[in-house]
């Protein structure tokens, strides 16, 4: 636990944590109306006492949509993550255990679907699926489960060589169990902080489908949605456009922060 009591580990820790406050308290404390409430005398006010970070273009209140904001790339990044582990899990597993013809076939699917940048593919599904959240979340999810299934069928083959688990298989343990006792517990480790950083990037995704118009659609507040709406304005209202671009900045880099110091404090072999 020494990694987290470091500066970076603070910090990474203290970012992740307020960022996931505010998407759970947000909705609870912030009426939809407050974030969508339009105020065209206050269109593209700076920030001030009455809005702390300016207005946007419609004179909606951009602290309170950076909040709501929030909640919306958090639940997709969860989402997206969580599905391509629920996907990638199994194909890595069974892929690195059995090697082999089933080793073959599985990771040239794999390798087939990492041809393709995360991104393009992500954007392709999208198109194809339409934008709305739900298909965001399954674009971003089959974008990444390719590069989680990779490491988990790398983590599985190097579990899978270990004496204990030949000692195992010698003793009679059904491949069953012996993934489940053996080959699960020794590479969580390395899901977990692999999911963390994924987070990251799924939070970008998110950002960029948004930002093209194959995300998240209006009137839902995503910070994507969000620097998209303030491209016309740079020259006289630049906040719009910071905030937003700020907020996914510093939530990227604390999951970046916290993946790295979770890594070091999980994984054995990094440990000094």
């Amino acid at each position: 636990m020494r990694g987290f009591l470091t500066a970076k580990g603070l910090i990474g820790a203290g970012i992740v944590m307020l960022v996931l406050a505010i998407a759970l308290l947000a909705p609870l404390v912030i009426p939809d109306r407050m974030a969508t409430a339009m105020d065209m005398r206050a269109r593209l006010s700076g920030p001030s006492l009455s809005h702390i970070f300016g207005t946007d273009q419609l004179g909606r209140d951009l602290f309170f949509r950076v909040m709501l904001g929030a909640q919306t790339s958090v639940l997709i990044a969860g989402s997206a993550v969580l599905m391509s582990i629920v996907i990638g899990l199994p194909l890595g597993i069974v892929s690195g255990y059995y090697g082999g013809v089933i080793d073959n076939v599985l990771m040239r699917l794999v390798d087939t679907l990492l041809s393709f940048p995360a991104l393009l593919l992500a954007l392709t599904i999208s198109a194809v699926l339409g934008p709305n959240l739900t298909n965001t979340i399954i674009a971003i999810g089959i974008a990444f489960t390719p590069f989680l299934a990779r490491i988990i069928r790398g983590e599985a083959l190097r579990v899978a060589q270990m004496p204990y688990v030949e000692a195992a298989r010698a003793a009679g343990t059904t491949d069953f169990m012996m993934i489940v006792r053996h080959i699960l517990p020794n590479i969580m480790p390395a899901i977990i902080v692999q999911g963390t950083i994924s987070l990251a990037f799924a939070i970008l995704a998110e950002a960029g489908l948004s930002f093209l118009g194959l995300g998240t659609q209006p009137p839902d507040a995503s910070w994507g949605l969000m620097i998209q709406a303030s491209r016309d304005y740079l020259d006289v209202a630049p906040w719009t456009a910071l905030v937003p671009g700020a907020a996914v900045a510093i939530t990227v880099l604390g999951l970046n922060m916290f993946g790295d110091v979770l890594r070091d404090v999980l994984d054995p072999r990094t440990a000094t």
